[in-house]
């Protein structure tokens, strides 16, 4: 079994971080081959190029490595915080170069088909606004990115998402529990 594990946070030592961690240690422990990728630290160039939509490939080696883990790829995690109803740019611009047509997906004449072998996803987000207020407000669009306008549409048939809040005032107890939980989430993943 392989996996891929994309974090998206630019502080180490970040709840982000211990998320992605325990992801990695629980695959592991599972007897997954992990892929793991701190976007930030790798400095991975979330700007894609004309030259890339046309030829569908990229000139770039570690976006060409990540292309080729995904292909590989059974799982995957993604773990970020919401920023503006969104991902951290780093991130949407690893999906834009990454996830793409003729790699992840082809277009036929009945929409779009996954053309990947993974089985399932976990998605991890922080914020800071509370559940309540978010959906009241925005609804929960990094609901609909990942479960519908990705996952789904690259033929992803399970897709396991969490949403630890509010970061900004919780408390030592709150966030082990948190950790905890995207542990069994990650055993959940595994075990489907």
């Amino acid at each position: 079994m392989n996996a891929l594990v994309i974090l998206a946070h630019p502080k180490p030592g970040s709840l982000n971080h211990a998320l992605a961690d325990v992801v990695r240690r629980t695959l592991e422990e599972a007897g997954a081959r992990i892929h793991y990728h701190d976007l930030y630290a790798e400095a991975f160039d979330p700007v894609m190029t004309a030259e890339e939509i046309e030829a569908r490939v990229s000139t770039d080696p570690l976006v060409e490595r990540h292309c080729l883990e995904l292909r590989e790829a059974d799982l995957m995690a993604v773990v970020h915080p919401n920023w503006w109803g969104q991902p951290p740019a780093i991130l949407k611009g690893w999906v834009d170069r990454v996830v793409r047509q003729g790699l992840a997906y082809r277009f036929t004449p009945n929409g779009p088909e996954g053309l990947l072998h993974l089985r399932g996803a976990l998605v991890l987000n922080t914020a800071n606004t509370p559940l309540e207020t978010e959906i009241r407000l925005f609804g929960d669009p990094l609901a609909n990115l990942w479960e519908a306008c990705t996952f789904r549409f690259i033929g992803v048939p399970r897709v396991v998402r969490r949403l630890y809040e509010p970061v900004i005032v919780s408390t030592e107890p709150q966030r082990k529990a948190w950790i905890e939980d995207a542990r069994q989430a990650t055993r959940e993943l595994v075990a489907d």
